[in-house]
């Protein structure tokens, strides 16, 4: 699988956060791309620091668009996405990337929870396609 480094869109990247549980990637138009580290834990405690992050980084009228690329084995707490609800973060649009028979039973749970918002992609090339295509019609 491709990494976000290998992208021909790295060069517009606005800032790098690295936590103990993964990297994210802030791009300009809203798009952030997150490589967890292989066997993390990724909770409603991690998350906050990622959504933190792209508060202080993007203007609050821009659209956050979010791909997890996993490029690694990681666990999600899936009920734990309620807690964004309940805490008013509002993700407009997120994509998952990776093998499809991983990714079916987490995709399952967040579209509970952000219903028609979930997309699915095998290719890393065509979820920053749909992402920025999605950015620049939001500007």
């Amino acid at each position: 699988m491709k990494r976000v480094r290998e992208l021909e869109l790295i060069n517009q990247i606005k800032e790098i956060r690295e936590f103990e549980f993964g990297v994210f990637y802030f791009f300009k138009g809203g798009i952030v791309i997150s490589e967890m580290h292989e066997g993390a834990h990724f909770n409603w405690k991690n998350a906050k620091k990622a959504v933190y992050a792209a508060q202080e980084i993007y203007d609050k009228d821009i659209p956050l668009i979010y791909i997890a690329n996993r490029v690694n084995k990681y666990r999600v707490a899936p009920f734990e996405w309620f807690k964004y609800h309940k805490n008013r973060f509002d993700m407009q649009y997120i994509a998952s990337v990776g093998p499809l028979k991983n990714n079916i039973l987490s995709t399952f749970f967040k579209n509970l929870i952000f219903p028609k918002r979930i997309r699915m992609f095998t290719n890393l090339d065509e979820a920053v396609a749909w992402a920025l295509q999605i950015s620049k019609n939001s500007v």
